[in-house]
């Protein structure tokens, strides 16, 4: 055995050794936020699902989906056409919660901005829009949220109006609260999703299609 292929060796060994490592700090991370959402939910058991919380589909839906979002996240702009499709496709038998999880810098004023659309009814539409553009407004570490404001006008929101909703105590109220929720549950990234109260682990667009299918031929 050479000097090359001891080197070799004990690069491959200590790459199977620090994947081993990650796996087990991701296992420990698992089982920690399992345990610390079913502490909260015995302890709190609307922590999952607020009052306040925003509903799209049939309010008395068999089966819920629960999605923490941020209104400036990637991945759920991408998860956005899945979730619209999946109303679509089952338009009596599933409700979509929505629980804001502002973790980029200004998502806290998209989410004003939503708050003060479903104040106007415009939610959808104005989520809708945000979304579309995120590229364009959500640039992390400088949001351009004078053009968010924008785009929520183009879809239809009366801005002056708006402007002054937006520090109004009870959608301050819904941010706070829904940030002490998430931190409570220890959700550490978006999109986080609940089927039915049962958190998906497995992320992507077939296993929220296959879980939610699962959950609705339950009924």
């Amino acid at each position: 055995m050479n000097r090359r292929t001891v080197v070799i060796g004990s690069l491959a060994l200590g790459a199977a050794a620090f994947a081993g490592g990650a796996w087990q700090v991701a296992r420990r991370r698992e089982a920690a936020q399992t345990a610390a959402i079913a502490e909260t939910l015995r302890d709190q058991p609307d922590a999952l699902i607020r009052p306040y919380s925003p509903i799209l589909g049939p309010a008395d839906a068999p089966v819920t989906l629960v999605e923490f979002f941020d209104p400036s996240c990637e991945a759920c702009r991408a998860f956005h056409p899945a979730v619209s499709r999946l109303l679509r496709d089952h338009p009596e038998e599933l409700r979509v919660v929505l629980r804001y999880t502002p973790f980029h810098r200004g998502s806290d004023e998209a989410v004003r901005i939503l708050e003060a659309a479903r104040r106007q009814d415009l939610f959808v539409p104005v989520l809708d829009i945000l979304l579309e553009h995120q590229p364009a407004w959500a640039v992390h570490g400088n949001p351009r949220l004078d053009l968010a404001w924008q785009l929520a006008g183009q879809a239809g929101l009366d801005l002056e109006r708006a402007q002054t909703d937006r520090l109004h105590p009870d959608i301050t109220g819904i941010l706070n609260q829904d940030m002490a929720d998430v931190e409570a549950m220890q959700i550490r990234g978006t999109p986080t999703f609940f089927v039915n109260g049962e958190r998906l682990t497995d992320l992507s667009i077939e296993n929220l299609r296959a879980a939610v299918a699962a959950a609705v031929n339950a009924q």
